[in-house]
């Protein structure tokens, strides 16, 4: 998306052209104090973020209601806060994260620490509203399968699921010791951005760019043209735009691009793959000064390396002259973020062939780290935008190709330098990790678990339906395809001990579990392949 210009269009709705209706007033109380706010059409997380500050419920898809990551109770039953009119509320009790008693908050954050089932800490807030509800309602149940059920209104996209619903068990038990820098080194490695690790970040205290937003700061949205749409509230940004929120399509996927002619022994088709972190892209920035990094506590898979609102809020700020914060909607991120581009590959026995890529920046010299014997050929095609720095974008496709004419023994090797094995047993995904020290297992784990659902998924289910004029139509996050925790196979974890010095391997383990996936798939030319059996 262009930076704004003399020639983009920009629109700022100045109080003076407010309608001069002063709206009713909904009284209702949030974790114990009461609340007075008018009712003028607001959505409840609307009010709890942007109107009383409370950061800890977070944006991850509205108005949508598909992430979970707004998740509140309502009278003490978890609700999904972005599509819940504040008006519903009126007279009830309205619970976040931070009005819960501080025993069961730090229990919570505590478990899920010592399972690693928190990296980024961005949907956690949400997910544990959501399991501290349902540990309240069950008592002495406390099986798996109730905490995958609740899990059903949550999308994670870093953990893999397994380790949220270990945390879940170790609820109310989770003792551990930690060398906390350690473990921020593994997880930095991992993520490829500096993070922190703690108990914090599973209550979604990761210091994101939109939770750290001075007051009075104006609100710039897309507004669909090539412009931006500014008001001095989301909302009034939003009506600004005029925007209509997209939908998922009933449409097919068809494949972008087809495999050479060749004596292939191997062949392999990919589409359009969204990377679909979390937190969607935003920035703020002061005038004259630095813009509040996208990249927060997690590097979104190498999505972020190069989002333009950085640029856009400092350019916007300093021409209106007061902070200006930019968000992305989930749709923008789908229509503007960098994808996994399509690929089309043919090897022959000796392990010779072709891979047919859409034309990517880098992409061809990514291949040729891991499969020289390939020929790459570029393709320009229409499309959404596609990047290297997406994980393993090219040369994972390369490599589990190539690995699928052997027996499926070998480890996978990445260029970060770590090794992984990956296999299929009855039902299960194993896993033999080598990155040097691990520094933190747990951390260590978590990643290579969340790396493992990622490959899963993708190889299974994961693709966008992009139309002959490169339009994208699976627009809400629940389109992409992403393996619910109900259906995620359980995957074990052997990390090997060593005192090199520590390395990346958890895109080894991509590349392994995506390797192992498709074998026992059968090898199936197109992906995603469909649901594989034991």
């Amino acid at each position: 998306m262009p930076l704004p210009s003399q020639s983009t269009a920009l629109f700022l709705r100045h109080s003076t052209n407010r309608s001069p209706r002063v709206a009713a007033a909904l009284e209702f109380t949030v974790d114990g104090h009461p609340v007075e706010v008018p009712d003028d059409g607001a959505s409840l997380m609307e009010v709890l973020r942007d109107r009383l500050g409370i950061s800890s419920v977070k944006d991850g898809c509205s108005p949508q209601g598909q992430c979970g990551c707004c998740t509140v109770w309502v009278d003490g039953k978890p609700r999904v806060s972005c599509v819940t009119p504040v008006r519903r509320v009126a007279g009830r009790a309205i619970t976040t994260l931070a009005g819960i008693p501080e025993k069961t908050r730090a229990g919570w954050g505590q478990a899920f620490c010592a399972a690693g089932a928190s990296q980024c800490g961005f949907c956690t807030p949400g997910i544990i509203m959501r399991l501290a509800g349902l540990e309240a309602r069950s008592g002495e149940d406390r099986s798996r399968s109730a905490a995958e059920s609740a899990l059903a209104a949550h999308l994670c996209r870093c953990t893999g699921w397994q380790t949220i619903v270990e945390a879940w068990e170790r609820y109310g038990t989770a003792t551990y010791e930690r060398d906390w820098g350690a473990a921020a080194q593994r997880a930095e490695l991992e993520g490829g951005v500096p993070q922190e690790v703690g108990a914090a970040v599973s209550l979604g205290e990761g210091g994101f760019a939109d939770d750290t937003v001075p007051e009075g700061a104006l609100v710039a949205l897309s507004d669909g043209r090539g412009g931006w749409a500014l008001g001095e509230t989301v909302a009034e940004a939003r009506a600004v735009a005029g925007k209509v929120q997209g939908r998922r399509t009933p449409d097919d996927r068809p494949m972008p691009l087809e495999i050479p002619d060749g004596n292939w022994a191997v062949r392999l088709r990919t589409s359009w793959v969204e990377p679909a972190y979390l937190e969607t892209d935003a920035s703020w920035c002061a005038p004259g000064g630095e813009p509040a990094s996208p990249l927060a506590n997690g590097g979104a898979f190498g999505a972020k390396v190069a989002s333009p609102l950085p640029g856009i809020a400092r350019q916007l700020a300093d021409e209106h002259g007061r902070p200006v914060r930019v968000l992305w909607s989930r749709e923008d991120t789908v229509r503007h973020g960098p994808k996994r581009p399509p690929v089309a590959i043919g090897i022959d026995a000796d392990g010779r062939g072709v891979v047919r890529v859409a034309r990517t920046p880098g992409v061809a010299d990514a291949i040729a780290s891991v499969a020289p014997t390939l020929v790459v050929e570029e393709v320009d095609i229409a499309g959404p935008p596609t990047s290297v720095d997406i994980r393993g974008a090219g040369w994972v496709e390369a490599a589990v190709a190539l690995g699928a004419l052997g027996d499926g023994s070998q480890p996978m090797a990445s260029p970060g330098g770590g090794s992984a094995l990956a296999q299929w047993r009855q039902g299960t995904l194993g896993i033999q990790v080598q990155g040097g020290n691990p520094l933190d297992e747990i951390v260590l784990r978590s990643y290579c678990i969340g790396a493992a659902h990622m490959a899963y998924s993708w190889v299974t289910s994961e693709a966008l339906t992009v139309d002959p004029q490169g339009e994208v139509h699976d627009l809400t996050i629940r389109s992409f395809g992403i393996v619910p925790a109900s259906r995620m196979p359980p995957v074990e974890v052997e990390i090997e001990p060593s005192d090199d010095p520590p390395v990346n391997c958890s895109d080894a383990v991509f590349a392994a579990v995506a390797s192992a996936v498709w074998r026992a798939a059968g090898h199936p030319p197109d992906w995603p392949v469909g649901p594989i059996g034991d």
